[in-house]
């Protein structure tokens, strides 16, 4: 009938930004009996908090401070009280990213701020979507609107995190209420499919209670402390395990024996550059003039190719797929043997040189020590991000579907460059085809480069 309409129904609530305590930014207004609520003059700002007070437990010590409290009043200089409460910390959190690009300076913000605003990318948790990353936007419109900046959102870019789980257990008791255990003082049995079947608090052999997997917490006693886990596996097993568990947008439930297994994958890697320290550092730049057999043809396929998928999964954030590819391409590595011939010594060196390199955004201090391994007295720092050398994507072999009278009846395997006299060879030659033909007249050839053959008999 074309008498529809779209309309968006907002449903804003007020935000109390004021708090009854010491601690915080002073709001800057002065009440006055006749000139009402007056805004501090900029000349006057910033108001500080006093600093010789004696916190009481009852009410806020500015408050209960008459000599801070009271003053004259800014317009009509008659006796005047400043107010008492202070700006809840979201006040400030909701802005403090554009105050980073005007440091020292007088007012709220300069000119710098429109030089490095908005933000290229926000990394907020999102325990925050409902609280400050409205606020921060709000926020943001409200000093535009002000002509305090000229862009019109916060960042380009956000990334809201996922939260951290673990298992958390608790006994209740009519005298002392819930009591959290620690998941490290439980002993836990499982069935096959990993279900919990019993748990027994190791303090006393009582029987407590689980929850499943809920969110890491102080009120729930079943956090992890990240520096028990860096002196347990290291500050870069703790990252690689983080970052591959699962994507940063979800989220991931803690596992000790999955941090192990990472702290295994960085042992390999060690492993690896050691096992072949010479060849990586002696061979220089990989030398495009060598002749490559098949295997290093393939291997630097598969470089090039990880390589591609990382780029592009670094751009979406995806790091816990970044992690994968890097130990796809490990694995590659690690069954590739170069001897002593100087191409397939060149072709590790090249693989490794960006392994190390991809890697060492999230294994900073192993890559370090590798690339120092590998390029003596050079900082990884200083290397930059690798390139793809499209020209060695290209494969040196291809898989033909082979169909007989528009059948598929098997597959080949042929060099990319091979002729239709080639394939017709090997067609011929493999026996699962050949029994569809047998001993048939060939009336034609079909051969879609790369795609497929089809025997027409």
């Amino acid at each position: 009938l074309g008498i529809g309409r779209r309309q968006v129904n907002y449903r804003l609530r007020d935000w109390g930004v004021s708090r009854q305590r010491y601690w915080g930014c002073p709001i800057p207004v002065v009440h006055c009996e006749h000139c009402g609520d007056v805004p501090v003059p900029d000349d006057q700002l910033p108001v500080l908090l006093p600093e010789d007070v004696t916190f009481m437990g009852v009410q806020s010590p500015i408050k209960a401070d008459p000599q801070w409290r009271q003053t004259a009043c800014p317009q009509c200089e008659r006796p005047a009280e400043r107010e008492t409460d202070t700006f809840d910390t979201f006040v400030e959190s909701s802005w403090y990213y554009a105050r980073y690009c005007t440091p020292g300076a007088d007012a709220m913000l300069d000119e710098r701020a429109d030089y490095w605003l908005p933000v290229d990318h926000y990394i907020g948790g999102i325990e925050h979507a409902v609280m400050h990353l409205l606020y921060f936007r709000f926020w943001h419109k409200l000093m535009r609107d002000a002509g305090i900046v000229s862009s019109d959102e916060p960042t380009t870019k956000l990334l809201c995190q996922g939260m951290v789980l673990a298992e958390a257990y608790y006994q209740d008791s009519p005298e002392t209420g819930r009591t959290w255990i620690r998941p490290d003082e439980v002993r836990v049995e499982r069935d096959e499919k990993g279900k919990t079947i019993s748990a027994v608090w190791l303090h006393d052999g009582t029987t407590v209670n689980p929850t499943g997997w809920t969110t890491m917490s102080k009120s729930k006693n079943n956090g992890v402390d990240p520096q028990d886990m860096v002196d347990r596996y290291g500050a870069d097993t703790v990252r690689l395990f983080t970052m591959f568990a699962s994507p940063p947008d979800q989220t991931l439930e803690w596992n000790d024996d999955a941090v192990a297994g990472s702290l295994r994958f960085l042992r390999r890697l060690w492993a690896l550059a050691h096992r072949h320290q010479s060849c990586l550092s002696d061979v220089n730049d990989v030398n495009q003039d060598l002749e490559w057999d098949a295997e290093t043809r393939e291997i630097r396929r598969l470089v090039y190719t990880v390589l591609q998928r990382i780029n592009r999964d670094m751009a979406r954030n995806q790091f816990n797929t970044v992690v994968a590819a890097s130990m796809e391409l490990f694995n590659g590595l690690d069954r590739f043997e170069p001897g002593e011939d100087p191409a397939r010594q060149s072709a590790l060196r090249e693989a490794m040189d960006i392994l190390i390199r991809v890697l060492s955004p999230v294994v900073p201090h192993i890559a370090h020590s590798l690339w120092q391994l590998m390029n003596p007295g050079a900082e990884l720092l200083d290397a930059s991000w690798p390139e793809v050398d499209f020209t060695a994507l290209q494969a040196s072999t291809c898989k033909l579907a082979v169909q007989v009278n528009g059948k598929l009846r098997g597959q080949i395997e042929v060099a990319i460059d091979a002729d239709e006299l080639q394939i017709r060879e090997q067609v011929l030659a493999d026996e699962k085809i050949g029994r569809h033909i047998g001993e048939s007249e060939i009336k034609r050839f079909i051969v879609v480069p790369q795609k497929l053959v089809n025997v027409v008999i």
